[in-house]
């Protein structure tokens, strides 16, 4: 007797893996519009970076406060204070 999970009926299976294979494109086509989009963002951002350092800033300390403004306050005070103990350890300052 047949296993009834193997069971198929005629003209179902290939509705099925169209359903599937639209999905799939869907999906596909979606990440690749994200990436783009990514694509676009990451170009403005390296625009505005070119732009501090047209009129003198330096890009790696606007990206090193960048990446201080997203840090919550409590872990920030955090890494203050583990770099402090760290350069009177070292003797720096």
């Amino acid at each position: 007797m047949p296993d009834t999970a193997q069971i198929s009926i005629p003209g179902t299976e290939r509705k099925e893996n169209r359903a599937a294979d639209d999905r799939l494109r869907l999906l596909i086509e979606r990440v690749e519009r994200l990436e783009d989009e990514k694509k676009g963002i990451s170009d403005d951002i390296r625009d505005v970076y070119n732009e501090g350092k047209a009129v003198g800033y330096d890009i790696k300390i606007m990206r090193q406060i960048v990446r201080i403004r997203k840090m919550k306050p409590d872990d920030r005070r955090e890494m203050d204070m583990l770099l402090d103990t760290y350069k009177n350890a070292l003797g720096i300052d």
